[in-house]
Formats: C-alpha cells, structure tokens, sequence
C-alpha cells in the first residue's frame, strides 16, 4: 500500500523534515515518543511509541541522502513491515513525498485467503494511518508546528 502528497516546498526542505533524528515527535499525529537509539552515518535506529502504548523500532536499512530510505517496523525481536520513504522533484519549488508499506499482518495466511480482509479491513486502514502521516509532515513544514495528536482522527490501531 502507498500513498503519496505534493508539497508545496523543495525537495531539500522535504528531505531536512522527513531525515532529522527524532522527527515523529513534531510530525506524526499518532505519536506518543520518538526515540533515537542510534542515528550515525552507517547505523539509524529509534523507537516509535504509539499514543496507544505499541512500542516499536524502526530499524534503517538503506539511506540516499536526499532521496529516501528503507525501513524495517515492529515490535523489538518480533514481524517487521517493510517500509519505503521516497522524494520526488516536481520543480523548484515543490515535491512529492511517497510512503509505501509492505505490512506483516496476516503474512501468515495463504494468499487466497488473505486477500479478502486485506482489501477490506487491512487496506483501508493502512491508507487512513499513511493520509495522517503524510499530512502531518505537511502540516508540520507548513505551520513549523508540532502536529497535535489525533489530529486528523483517531486511528483503531495506534489511537
């Protein structure tokens, strides 16, 4: 599941937002902390705590400076969703930023059977929690605010 926005601002503007260490804390609407574990050149690790308690690490597997990177999620030692951030240059003045998240849930069930709760239960969540996100950045960059939590709506799984 992906889901992009435009922005209104450069793509380095973007890329200083969305790659500053701790940066959930002032732009993700359903986060209670973001915690950095480690955050050098070759090594990014923090830990995102949800307004409901979820605990999980979010472990950087590849970083292009400028562009975006790749991620692992979920609880310390346990399934993990993998997770794109990418930029994209519209112009001079404006950018795209794509998030796109493979999920763990319902990995287990065969295929034929999960689809069904994917499109209709999975999906749509997952489309709400990236909107929320997303936006978040955007409000952030836009008002240089902190993002009031449940700011577009309460989320069933991270709320």
């Amino acid at each position: 599941m992906s889901y992009s926005l435009d922005f209104d601002t450069d793509s380095n503007s973007l890329w200083r937002i969305i790659s500053k260490p701790g940066n959930l804390n002032q732009s993700h609407p359903f986060c209670k902390s973001n915690e950095v574990i480690n955050w050098d050149e070759n090594n990014r690790k923090d830990r995102l705590i949800y307004l409901n308690g979820r605990n999980y690490v979010r472990d950087f597997l590849t970083w292009d400076e400028g562009i975006g990177y790749t991620l692992l999620i979920g609880e310390e030692n346990g399934k993990q969703s993998y997770v794109t951030w990418k930029i994209e240059v519209l112009n001079d003045n404006s950018s795209k930023l794509t998030i796109t998240v493979c999920p763990f849930i319902l990995a287990k069930l065969p295929k034929i059977f999960a689809i069904i709760p994917h499109l209709f239960w999975v999906n749509p969540r997952l489309k709400q929690y990236l909107h929320s996100v997303i936006s978040g950045f955007q409000y952030h960059l836009e008002t240089g605010n902190s993002i009031p939590r449940n700011h577009f709506g309460k989320h069933s799984w991270f709320s």
